[in-house]
């Protein structure tokens, strides 16, 4: 700034023509003309460059989202089929050790003494005299007479092992308990349908966002070219003293101002293309690029915005997500209420068991025991808790047909948002494209004028101001309309189903677009 004022100072100051060439040369010799990198570009030679099918592609392949909502669909399935594993029997190998601390006594209402002869130990002696005997050997007998008259019973160590069996055979809560293990199936496929939409949604909107970046750069790239042709044009004139001082530094400050905006572009572009490998799910280091243009888009707008006015929302993954819980709501409650029927198990047990004084197991004498029957339980009092479970599973019911009801409503809003957004969109970029021809022609007439110095470098300033909003704005009102036809997209809950509307997780990358 210092050396721009006096140069001014010496145009206005001093009119001889020595003075104006003594003043050019001094401009001259000031900085550098400003100029950009020669290797800024936006796109790689060396990357790989993909469509947006490619990325779509990748990203249902890597995505981190739609790989832990398959696990869930995987957890799901394996909850539903160990809820079926009830209906079995129910077989386990069971085993069981008792050391016995204290025996059981057993009185007999009769006089003992007539049976001390079968007491082992007895020998046919007295009663008083068989009580004696019977409490002296105790410890070694399985049967003997107490001190008050009783008889202890059982022996030190009882062993057992073998097999039981159990069978539900009617079961009303189980039964409605296989069918809401099974919606549970149902809802994690659509959270899983849900998870790869919302990730269409987001790989779209970054393939776009690396797409405006391009196309930004392309313009302030141009506006750059166009300020140092524009320059090195007045310099010219400069030299030869058909331009002024001023003219010629604002020529070269357009250059110097130009600049920021270009490396601000490229800017954009790399962090949107690590944003668009982040939600791929792929190396942030891989070189990538994107193929096309935001311009190859714009021809479809209008059959799009007629395509997609529509506000059915049937297919909307939050509302078939409020559909399978409401059902397994009702179920639920049914399931609540099923707890007042009596249930019936079939049962079944094999044992072996030997009682013995002593830990040689080779001379155990083992003792079999089965059986075979039918246990039934009727609910007859429960201190309320089944009607209290009852009436909380009613309330749930209640409470996810409320939140379905909100959520259908604020849905309606959003799908004619999007409707709006990409009306208006439609309706800038038209006005875009004529504005953008406009600002051409008014750019291409002021830079002929200011050759031929008809016209200022302010005229040629202004004119490409207005053709640099034009072209922003064009593809600003492209990429507007993209967004709002994926977020209309992902409301409404285009991809994967199939033609019986039935969620398809392994739909193609053609049934989404």
């Amino acid at each position: 700034m210092k050396k721009i004022i006096p140069g001014l100072l010496l145009s206005v100051l001093i009119p001889a023509a020595g003075s104006l060439t003594a003043s050019a040369q001094d401009v001259r010799n000031d900085a550098d003309l400003p100029q950009i990198k020669e290797n800024l570009l936006y796109a790689d030679p060396s990357a790989t460059v993909l469509s947006l099918d490619d990325v779509l592609r990748i990203a249902l392949n890597e995505n981190t989202a739609v790989k832990v909502a398959d696990k869930e669909i995987e957890r799901s399935e394996y909850s539903k089929k160990g809820t079926y594993a009830s209906l079995f029997p129910t077989v386990d190998l069971v085993g069981s050790y008792q050391r016995t601390i204290k025996k059981q006594v057993m009185y007999m209402d009769f006089d003992m003494s007539k049976f001390s002869s079968l007491i082992p130990g007895g020998g046919g002696s007295s009663a008083s005299g068989g009580s004696g005997s019977s409490a002296s050997g105790g410890d070694d007998s399985s049967a003997s007479s107490g001190s008050n008259g009783g008889m202890e019973i059982g022996r030190w160590n009882t062993w057992s092992g073998g097999l039981s069996a159990s069978m539900p055979l009617v079961n009303a809560q189980l039964w409605k308990s296989l069918k809401i293990s099974g919606e549970g199936v149902e809802l994690a496929v659509e959270k899983a349908r849900s998870s790869r939409l919302q990730m269409v949604s987001q790989v779209k909107q970054a393939f776009y966002s690396v797409l405006l970046a391009k196309d930004a750069y392309v313009v302030y790239k141009d506006v750059y070219d166009n300020a140092v042709q524009n320059y090195k044009q007045t310099e010219m004139k400069y030299n030869a003293q058909r331009a002024s001082q001023l003219e010629y530094l604002r020529a070269k400050s357009n250059v110097a101002n130009a600049i920021p905006n270009v490396y601000n572009a490229a800017s954009s572009v790399d962090l949107s293309l690590w944003q668009l490998k982040a939600v791929m799910g792929v190396d942030l280091d891989m070189n990538i690029d994107v193929a096309g243009s935001l311009r190859e888009f714009a021809d479809h707008m209008f059959y799009d915005i007629h395509q997609n006015d529509s506000l059915d929302l049937s297919d909307n993954s939050t509302m078939r997500q409020f559909e399978i819980q409401t059902r397994q709501a009702q179920d639920n409650l049914k399931l609540q209420k099923y707890a007042y029927i009596p249930s019936l198990a079939a049962n079944f047990a094999y044992q072996e068991i030997a009682m013995e004084n002593n830990y040689s197991f080779k001379d155990y004498k083992w003792s079999p025991y089965s059986y075979v029957g039918l246990s039934l339980s009727i609910p007859i009092f429960s201190g309320g808790k089944r009607l209290n479970d009852v009436r909380s599973a009613k309330a749930q019911a209640e409470e996810i047909d409320m939140q379905r009801i909100d959520t259908q409503r604020q849905l309606a809003i959003s799908a004619k948002q999007s409707l709006n957004t990409m009306e208006t969109s439609m309706n800038s970029y038209n006005s875009a494209v004529t504005a953008v021809g406009l600002a051409q022609k008014a750019y291409d007439i002021s830079e002929k004028s200011y050759n031929v110095g008809r016209s200022t470098i302010t005229d040629l300033n202004d004119a490409q101001l207005s053709l640099t909003q034009a072209r922003l704005s064009e593809s600003q009102a492209i990429y507007n309309f993209l967004i709002a036809k994926t977020g209309l997209e992902q409301t409404l809950g285009i991809g994967f189903l199939d033609e019986e509307g039935k969620v398809d997780l392994d739909a193609g990358v053609s049934s989404i677009k």
